[in-house]
């Protein structure tokens, strides 16, 4: 954008971890805030200290650019999606793999745990959403609909729903329990990259491309649904917010 000077952040504010060998493509926080776990093309995990700075841990098995990294919501593990098709669990303490999901037949984009840390969400390449059930490592549920890839994939925080954004220009909302596909929400203008929800439910960010009603590509929207409960909303319950 045109008149927005760049942004300067200062020397105090700014720290740097250094140790991947490529480019970085996920990082996410422990829930406590003092560990930051990335993703790399370089096929690594690293755990680092965000305090000094320094890595803890290189997590080393995928075969693959790892897409996205998240923590479990008790800090003890790391899940990781890789363009090796696979979804891998970590032990934090250990720096151990402690089980690889596979199932999916293309790269997986998107990971994530369920709230109470019991199950993994995935979304791929393949077109398919996946539910795994992170004691045993089986696959629950598949959750077929999307016609392009999918890139995000996020649980609601009462763990009952789960949200994907795809490729091919819908956010569909899904029942954990049976694996239905509850709602699809349509008519975006490009492709859902990336797809958050607030912690009451309520309000759904999400990257969406090629909006012709916006004049560059530099922005997000926000789906305020007015109600935690997705799975009793029509689309035209949302509204807009750009």
């Amino acid at each position: 954008m045109t008149g927005v000077p760049p942004l300067v952040i200062p020397e105090p504010m700014r720290k740097l971890f250094r140790g991947h060998i490529n480019e970085v493509m996920s990082v996410a926080f422990s829930p406590d805030g003092k560990l930051v776990v990335s993703g790399s093309n370089d096929r690594t995990v690293r755990i680092w200290d965000v305090e000094t700075g320094g890595e803890i841990k290189c997590l080393g098995g995928h075969t693959d650019r790892v897409c996205s990294v998240a923590f479990s919501p008790d800090g003890r593990m790391i899940v990781s999606g890789s363009l090796d098709c696979t979804v891998r669990i970590w032990d934090v303490e250990t720096g151990k793999e402690i089980r690889c999901l596979k199932g999916h037949t293309n790269f997986v984009l998107s990971v994530a745990f369920s709230p109470d840390g019991r199950m993994i969400v995935s979304g791929s390449n393949d077109f398919m959403v996946r539910i795994w059930d992170l004691e045993t490592g089986k696959e629950i549920r598949c959750l077929r609909g999307h016609k392009d890839w999918v890139r995000s994939v996020a649980f609601s925080p009462d763990g009952r729903t789960i949200v994907s954004g795809s490729d091919d220009r819908t956010v569909r909302i899904w029942d954990v329990e049976t694996g239905k596909e509850i709602k699809k929400m349509k008519g975006f203008y490009g492709e859902v990259w990336s797809i958050a929800l607030s912690p009451d439910g309520r309000r759904l960010a999400m990257d969406t491309h090629n909006d012709p009603n916006v004049n560059d590509n530099n922005t997000f929207c926000i789906l305020d649904f007015g109600s935690p409960n997705l799975g009793s909303l029509s689309p035209e319950e949302a509204e807009l917010y750009i």
